[in-house]
């Protein structure tokens, strides 16, 4: 049977396609096993840090937020770099491959090196190398699959993405109860072998390079150009103020796990740490899967708005119910509502980014735009939060959080459009399918 992808011509002259067996089954398991892979060490950076190298070593929340805020800087710095890449390139497979090793390599050097400018340059090679896994899967999912049926497949991704955080992180969990911290390294190797092998199943010529950066004219001369850059990409006044939103989630989101990683580690010892960490991925992870299945699903019936405000909402209620308790079996009941948020968040980013920019042959570029903010939210989260833990306490932190998530909340409320059926007009503000400008708020 034959594994060339069909395409054909819809009604609006965009190409439909009919995606492969091989290359779907091949999306299915590349977005599960690099679901370890693409954020590096994650929470159990601070972990690591913090309950094996400890104050000793010079080592606490603040130190270790530091760490994460260099990382995340040059992460970001490499957002719109790295999306231009991957719209301009034909290759994309050997990047996502070569990135993978780039993140492996750098987080499996750590147990051999203790000084601090060393450990944030290596946290900053794999901060580089991450920014080019969100592109890459958006494009190469839209490559392979059209626009057609791009959302449900993003949901598909995610829950996928999801479903390989929750048992990577129930493996990391069980081992490290027997092995120790340092499982989490061995792990996210096989994990990177693993990928590896999955992004081979996706055959090249599968992927409609076209397509894959937002061009979905069927014979159109525009499908010429090149796509544009930032400066063009900031006559979008609708995508910078994604863009913006974008940031302030992550400000609100990204120390969240991670502060109630350190939390459980003065609460119950390094010994049990990272295997409580991981029980807390691994819930948050449960109620992602579906989440974002259903988010993939229904987000063209119910629209990108409502969904995305009860993303900012849950995470607003997370931050509070935080401070009520110390008990590690609350904090792992109330890391569930990650799955929530996040799962909303993670599903909705790439079709907001596909609404804002379709047909233009920018969808890649921007996302990596968009994530540059994003990044610099996540950056400073880590640090902001690790500030307020040491001066002020953990509720404190975590109040503040809330306060941050309550503030988009109220953004995407009052100012934010809702983006289905929008179509960006040549001077990149988007209109809605009639040519008019797009104005809805609901």
């Amino acid at each position: 049977m034959s594994t060339a992808p069909s395409v054909t011509a819809s009604a609006s002259g965009a190409p439909d396609k009919r995606p492969s067996t091989r290359a779907l089954r091949g999306l299915h398991a590349l977005n599960f096993t690099l679901a370890d892979v693409r954020d590096g060490l994650g929470p159990y950076l601070a972990i690591y840090l913090i309950a094996v190298r400890g104050p000793d070593q010079g080592w606490n929340e603040a130190t270790t937020g530091m760490i994460m805020t260099i990382a995340g800087i040059a992460g970001l710095i490499a957002q719109t770099p790295a999306g231009a890449l991957i719209d301009r390139s034909r290759h994309k497979r050997a990047i996502v491959i070569a990135a993978a090793l780039a993140v492996t390599l750098s987080c499996l050097t750590l147990p051999f090196i203790s000084n601090f400018y060393a450990v944030a340059a290596t946290q900053s090679v794999a901060g580089i190398a991450g920014a080019i896994f969100p592109p890459a899967l958006a494009a190469i999912t839209l490559g392979v699959v059209g626009p057609k049926l791009f959302s449900k497949r993003i949901g598909r991704n995610e829950g996928f993405n999801h479903a390989g955080n929750a048992v990577s992180a129930a493996l990391a969990g069980g081992l490290a109860y027997l092995f120790g911290p340092i499982v989490v390294f061995w792990l996210m190797g096989i994990l990177a072998a693993l990928s590896i092998g999955a992004m081979l199943m996706v055959p090249s010529e599968a992927i409609d390079n076209d397509l894959a950066r937002g061009l979905d004219c069927a014979e159109d001369e525009s499908c010429e150009e090149q796509p544009s850059g930032l400066t063009a990409l900031l006559q979008n006044k609708y995508l910078m103020l994604f863009a913006l939103l974008a940031a302030i989630f992550h400000l609100s989101n990204a120390a969240m796990l991670t502060s109630v990683g350190q939390l459980l580690t003065h609460l119950s010892g390094k010994d049990n740490a990272t295997s409580l960490i991981a029980i807390c991925i691994v819930a948050a992870q449960c109620v992602m899967v579906p989440v974002a299945m259903f988010v993939g699903h229904k987000a063209d019936a119910i629209g990108r708005k409502p969904i995305f405000l009860a993303a900012f909402g849950v995470l607003a209620l997370r931050g509070v119910l935080y401070t009520f308790s110390n008990n590690p079996f609350y904090l792992v009941a109330v890391q569930l509502l990650d799955g929530v948020g996040a799962g909303v968040y993670g599903a909705l980013f790439p079709i907001v980014v596909a609404d804002l920019t379709r047909g233009t042959g920018r969808f890649n570029v921007s996302q990596g735009a968009v994530a540059t903010a994003q990044g610099l939210g996540a950056s400073l989260s880590a640090t902001l939060a690790g500030l307020i833990i040491v001066s002020a306490g953990y509720s404190a932190a975590f109040l503040t959080l809330a306060a941050i998530a309550g503030i988009g909340f109220a953004l995407y409320l009052t100012v934010m459009p809702e983006t289905r059926g929008f179509v960006p007009t040549q001077a990149g503000t988007p209109s809605d399918p009639t040519g008019r400008p797009a104005l809805a708020t609901a």
